[in-house]
């Protein structure tokens, strides 16, 4: 039995999302110190030395952790008057998780190879003004996220492992921050039909190269005579 279409082609429909009551977009650098790590295992399968690393051949990177990136620790209800208007906003307080892991560049006759030294976990915290009562979801998405060694000292510890020191880092993210609510919308709308088929094009037919009668067969008809 097909279902009768509002005029028009629509239907009243009820549809599942969320509500977004407030959102941000904010730019942070910020810097870190990762303490000592020691130098790894190399290709050759002994313990690389500050000697084998090229200059300035320790890089990072940096990404959310795994378990809980994002927690928010709580929110407070502050007022505020914009444009004459007396208004309660929340006062979040977010904490952020990260991992930075350090990489090290070998020489090109090591083979260049880039070699994970290790991974440090850290924490940042930030305040931010949201309508986010009680409730709402704090949404936060990086949408750029990046690193940068800043300092980074090798120490040659003899017949011990050589170790990297006073690691420095300077982290730079770029994040978009909701407030969020699901809810159940009511509204008219038409239903998304899939587009046509778009034709495999046929074999071309056979074509000649441009021809070149000007100067082949010769165009001399004169009297040979």
């Amino acid at each position: 039995m097909q279902a009768k279409n509002l005029t028009g082609g629509q239907e009243l429909l009820c549809i599942n999302t969320e509500k977004v009551y407030d959102w941000v977009i904010n730019e942070t650098t910020f810097d870190l110190t990762l303490g000592d790590l020691e130098l790894p295992i190399g290709p050759t399968g002994d313990p690389i030395e500050c000697d084998d690393i090229v200059d300035n051949g320790v890089t990072c990177e940096v990404a959310p952790a795994e378990v809980d990136p994002i927690v928010v620790l709580g929110r407070v209800d502050q007022e505020f008057v914009i444009d004459g208007t007396t208004v309660t906003l929340q006062l979040v307080n977010i904490q952020k998780n990260f991992d930075v892991t350090v990489f090290v560049e070998l020489l090109p006759e090591l083979g260049g190879a880039i070699i994970e030294v290790g991974t440090v976990s850290f924490t940042r915290c930030e305040q931010v003004i949201l309508c986010a009562p009680e409730g709402t979801d704090v949404d936060v998405t990086f949408t750029d996220l990046d690193c940068f060694v800043c300092t980074a000292i090798c120490v040659e510890n003899g017949t011990e492992v050589d170790e990297l020191t006073d690691i420095t880092v300077s982290v730079r993210l770029c994040q978009s921050i909701q407030s969020t609510f699901e809810v159940t919308l009511e509204l008219v709308a038409d239903f998304c039909a899939p587009r046509d088929m778009l034709p495999i094009p046929p074999c071309p037919a056979p074509t000649m190269p441009p021809q070149c009668p000007v100067i082949f067969p010769s165009g001399d008809d004169g009297d040979n005579g």
